[in-house]
């Protein structure tokens, strides 16, 4: 069930939103500073091309003291955008029946797009 739903998330929008993502993650890299939120971006990116199946879980050292000064700083510069970005897509996408499956997955899009520094998408 998961491959057909990742196959309809990339048709209806999954694909350009992970290409968004990897693009804006090549771009940040490209200066020193913006290597490690660009690594995150792009890691975004490939969890948003097939997000049906996964979940986000936490890795032992989220929580130390560089990833939480990372976090803070993504969440200021790039996370909330994009979290209400998901949250709007969940949004539009919850008022049909047969969206409700993808609201879902920008749902649990959500906290790793705002905390991205010690999660995964596994």
């Amino acid at each position: 069930m998961s491959l057909l739903g990742n196959l309809l998330w990339l048709l209806f929008g999954g694909f350009i939103a992970g290409l968004g993502y990897l693009l804006g993650g090549l771009a940040l890299c490209l200066t020193v500073v913006g290597i490690p939120f660009g690594l995150q971006s792009i890691k975004l990116g490939l969890a948003v091309f097939a997000p049906f199946g996964k979940d986000v879980v936490e890795l032992p050292d989220a929580n130390s003291v560089l990833r939480v000064v990372f976090n803070l700083l993504w969440i200021l510069l790039f996370g909330w955008p994009i979290a209400v970005a998901h949250l709007t897509s969940a949004g539009i996408l919850a008022l049909t029946i047969i969206g409700i499956p993808f609201a879902v997955q920008h749902i649990k899009l959500i906290p790793l797009s705002l905390l991205p520094f010690g999660r995964d998408l596994r």
